[in-house]
């Protein structure tokens, strides 16, 4: 595959996966799995598979990780962020509205990093923002109608869920970047501290408040979340090689392509469990352009 055609096939290949991985989160919360089990299922494989391939580059190029307080600290607040609190927050999205209206909602990041960005490290919000913003407003109120998502029906006011992960998110992504930025961490080095922090928060959480107990999941909802897990994680490994070759607009661009694979996978994999109707693969659409305009603004 020529190198012009490699980026776009590795960012769409990342959006197709990751659709994939939260489909079968959904599926694991139908075969009775919880949202908690699922959060510290996902995180633990995602975190597993990071410090395996960070260790195989350590034991082929001696470079070890430059791990600081400070470095520390940061990742902490990140993975609290966006571990802990955004995927917990994800997880009840799939749960209450379905998984293709919380990919959906959960595409509206952009937003919020930029927001967030502009508040806190001065980056510009110009004219092309604004217009993205406003496309992706219509594109949630589309949503909103378009009687789509979980079959059991949701209520408009349950977008809180994928939207406070969007939030989570983004704030997380302005942490990371500026992380990465000030420490000399590399960006799979940032994610796999990130991700264990998150999983530290999670156990910590069913140690401290929720007991034990809340562990004992049943197969078949583990056999889905362990195989959402590891799609995640190579949905982020084909994100990283798409960016390591091109445009970061560009990139962010198609893999923010993602709900539309999402509602593809739920039409196949999710008809007992959800609806897929043309107001919800209209509003995705909206959503994915606004998303789309702020990325590259």
């Amino acid at each position: 595959m020529t190198g012009e055609l490699l980026v776009p096939a590795l960012a769409i290949a990342a959006a197709a996966i990751w659709a994939l991985s939260m489909t079968l989160q959904k599926r694991g919360l139908a075969a009775g799995g919880t949202v908690l089990q699922g959060s510290l299922v996902v995180a633990t494989m995602d975190a597993v598979c990071y410090w395996l391939v960070i260790g195989g580059v350590a034991v082929t190029t001696s470079h070890t990780p430059p791990i600081t307080p400070f470095v520390l600290g940061i990742f902490f607040v990140s993975g609290t962020v966006g571990t802990a609190i955004a995927r917990l927050s994800s997880f009840v999205g799939i749960d209450r509205v379905g998984a293709s209206v919380n990919s959906a909602g959960i595409s509206t990041r952009p937003l919020f990093a930029a927001g967030l960005a502009f508040l806190f490290i001065g980056e510009v919000v110009n004219e092309l923002t604004i217009a993205g913003i406003v496309v992706l407003v219509v594109g949630l109120v589309v949503l909103t109608l378009s009687k789509g998502g979980d079959i059991a029906g949701w209520q408009p006011w349950e977008l809180v869920f994928p939207i406070f992960a969007a939030i989570a998110y983004g704030g997380s992504d302005v942490v990371r970047r500026f992380g990465l930025t000030e420490t000399p961490v590399t960006a799979l080095e940032a994610v796999a501290l990130h991700e264990t922090w998150g999983v530290l928060w999670l156990v910590a959480i069913i140690g401290g408040r929720v007991g034990w107990d809340a562990i004992d999941i049943p197969r078949r909802a583990l056999g889905f979340y362990l195989v959402a897990g590891l799609l995640n994680a190579t949905s982020l490994f084909l994100f990283f090689a798409a960016l390591d070759r091109g445009n970061v607009a560009v990139v962010s661009s198609l893999v923010g392509t993602a709900p539309l694979f999402v509602a593809v996978f739920t039409a196949l994999l999710l008809g007992d469990l959800e609806r897929v109707t043309k107001g919800l693969a209209a509003g995705a659409l909206l959503v994915v352009v606004g998303a789309t305009l702020i990325t590259i603004a």
